[in-house]
């Protein structure tokens, strides 16, 4: 028998905010871009293996009309809330606002709470939040229009790499964001600025190995690595928006992912120590993945703490659920449960 529940996906509509995503001059082709294609099919599917528990699921987009959208959440009174909104209006700024909203309007929501959405965006905060808790991430230099003059004096150890200061989803990243010398280091710098129209974030570049651990709750799921096989020489061996989100790039034809990784066992409990290290420093909670760099010395860095991660049915979070025994279904009434579990307190608070 199904459950006499209310259940609400939250989601964000494909918008585009940038003319260019890919970190790079493009040729103006016409390649499918799956980040603005695949996660509509995928809220369907969830859509659908939702009801098959629950008497009464929908889907609400999320847009700039916080007042409407506050009003339908409350005139459907959702017993829980799955949020996947990762923007509004193509601002991923804005994914904290909505977790805001829900959390002021007291519902149970799935996933991250505003503070570490935001938290985690803005690059530089995280890395002093990492750093603050003597945990490993690559030495860097935060850089805004007004203080670029310091690039000569960068202080860094080369390679570095360049990234937008508050972007997610590999948005701006290229072969152009690994840079060997100063000249090519501040024509990196002027693109971001010029295309992105925000504060660049510069960090020494880990020649290594790439993994991703995955947390469900508290359970630290199959380690994943990132293959570049297959990739020129002349490319440097890093997860770009091309690597993700365009599959006729050769950046996403050789940035194939190995779950579970075929490492050591010491290097193993190492990577997972420090990904649970990073999931409590930013606060995170029910899923999230965390991206490290180990270099020649086996030595882990964190380079991204990614709350709220891609869980598309063939994303790396929902491949290392798989690795773990847990199905895609397990994995969505998972995050489900928690929101349920969230909006029991709630309603605690409310009948006291």
């Amino acid at each position: 028998m199904k459950e006499n529940k209310k259940i609400l996906i939250c989601y964000n509509e494909p918008d585009c905010l940038y003319e260019n995503y890919t970190g790079k001059e493009t040729n103006g082709s016409n390649s499918i871009d799956l980040s603005e294609t695949s996660f509509g099919d995928d809220l369907l599917i969830i859509k659908d293996l939702l009801l098959k528990r629950f008497e009464n699921v929908k889907l609400l987009p999320f847009t700039s009309n916080i007042v409407e959208t506050g009003r339908s959440i409350q005139n459907f009174s959702p017993d829980a809330i799955i949020n996947f909104v990762e923007s509004i209006g193509g601002d991923a700024n804005y994914e904290s606002a909505a977790a805001g909203l829900l959390e002021i309007l007291q519902y149970g929501f799935s996933g991250n709470t505003s503070i570490c959405l935001g938290n985690s965006l803005h690059k530089k905060r995280a890395k002093q939040i990492l750093k603050s808790f003597n945990i490993n991430t690559p030495n860097y230099k935060y850089l805004t229009k007004s203080n670029n003059k310091e690039i000569s004096n960068i202080q860094l150890d080369f390679p570095l790499i360049v990234k937008p200061a508050r972007e997610d989803a590999s948005i701006g990243i290229s072969e152009n964001s690994v840079v060997f010398d100063l000249n090519s280091l501040s024509k990196q710098i002027n693109y971001i600025f010029k295309e992105f129209n925000q504060d660049v974030l510069v960090e020494e570049y880990i020649e290594g190995r790439e993994f991703n651990a995955a947390i469900l709750g508290n359970k630290v799921l199959p380690i994943s690595e990132i293959m570049f096989q297959g990739l020129s020489k002349n490319l440097p061996n890093i997860v770009t928006y091309e690597g993700k989100w365009d599959p006729e790039s050769e950046y996403y034809k050789s940035t194939i992912p190995s779950c579970p990784a075929q490492i050591s066992d010491s290097l193993k409990e190492t990577i997972e120590r420090i990904a649970v290290d990073a999931f409590h420093a930013l606060g995170c909670r029910d899923y999230v993945r965390i991206d490290i760099r180990v270099n020649q010395d086996n030595i882990p860095f964190v380079i991204e703490v990614n709350p709220n991660p891609d869980i598309s049915i063939d994303s790396g979070f929902a491949r290392s659920c798989k690795a773990a025994g847990i199905s895609y279904e397990e994995l969505i009434n998972q995050l489900t449960n928690f929101a349920l579990d969230r909006n029991e307190y709630y309603q605690k608070l409310h009948d006291k």
